[in-house]
């Protein structure tokens, strides 16, 4: 069961990569899941003396679990330095994050416009790398993005694996060494391998927070039969669009993408990002 805001409500929801691979093992599970949405934003680019740092605790957050790991991080030191906020220019934002210079990937349902059933225009989103209480390192606009066809806010239980957009930036952000890579094969994402996550959630909406030692606790499906790897990170709205993320000895890898939270305890589902052979 998915649980929704109130129509009129900007809030945005993170999306899910069906990328075509097939895991090792599947496992399939129901349980009630809410979409890792975030609330409205009102300033496009708040000062550091105003800005909101929301709640410090709720008696209720979606993917949290009553023991809450997350901790704040340094967004000057990767992984988190290639992590940004996404948001247009009618107060909406989540995460997203580098996979170029120019390419960053988040949700959907984050550019979608209840109100007029439509996505927003490109030019009316922004991307601000590595936001930290009203500083970021880098800010570009979107010139264009791509969201899978078909894709609508109104079926997520059933499209959630398709609830992915790629945003295509007006000038480089970053160095072609400060992103993410998509080299992770679906025999890296087994039960039990180590991952992190962390993004703009509700109750510190200004800074990221990570949970840095979670699991990978199996794959799911979405209503259509599309790809979605479970995990037990605690996450709540805010971090859609997240990058669910893996370390080896090469470094950082995302794997998936953030879009829906449990609505009791830590964990929630990613769309996958894998390669379909070993680079």
């Amino acid at each position: 069961m998915v649980a929704r805001h109130h129509p009129d409500h900007p809030a945005m929801r993170q999306n899910t990569a069906s990328t075509g691979a097939r895991p090792v093992t599947l496992w399939l599970h129901k349980r009630r899941m809410v979409l890792a949405t975030c609330l409205g934003w009102m300033a496009l680019f708040p000062a550091p003396s105003s800005h909101a740092q929301g709640p410090a605790y709720r008696d209720h957050l979606a993917g949290v679990g009553p023991q809450d790991p997350r901790q704040k991080v340094d967004t000057r030191q990767m992984p988190w330095a290639a992590i940004g906020r996404v948001q247009t220019e009618l107060g909406s934002r989540c995460t997203g994050f580098l996979l170029s210079p120019v390419v960053v990937q988040t949700a959907a349902h984050c550019l979608w416009l209840s109100a007029t059933h439509r996505f927003v225009q490109p030019e009316s989103v922004h991307f601000l790398l590595a936001y930290s209480g009203g500083h970021y390192s880098a800010h570009a606009r979107v010139t264009h993005f791509v969201i899978p066809p078909g894709y609508t806010t109104a079926q997520e239980s059933q499209m959630a694996g398709l609830d992915h957009a790629t945003l295509i930036l007006d000038s480089p952000v970053a160095k072609p060494d400060a992103v993410f890579h998509v080299t992770a094969t679906p025999q890296d994402v087994t039960p039990g391998t180590p991952v992190s996550l962390g993004g703009y959630e509700q109750n510190q909406p200004d800074i990221i927070t990570a949970d840095t030692h979670c699991h990978l606790t199996g794959t799911t499906q979405d209503g259509q039969g599309n790809l979605l790897l479970a995990h037990d990170c605690a996450g709540t709205h805010g971090s859609s669009g997240a990058p669910l993320l893996r370390q080896n000895a090469d470094g950082w890898q995302v794997i998936g993408v953030q879009v829906l939270a449990r609505t009791a305890g830590a964990g929630g589902d990613a769309v996958p990002l894998l390669a379909t052979k070993t680079p």
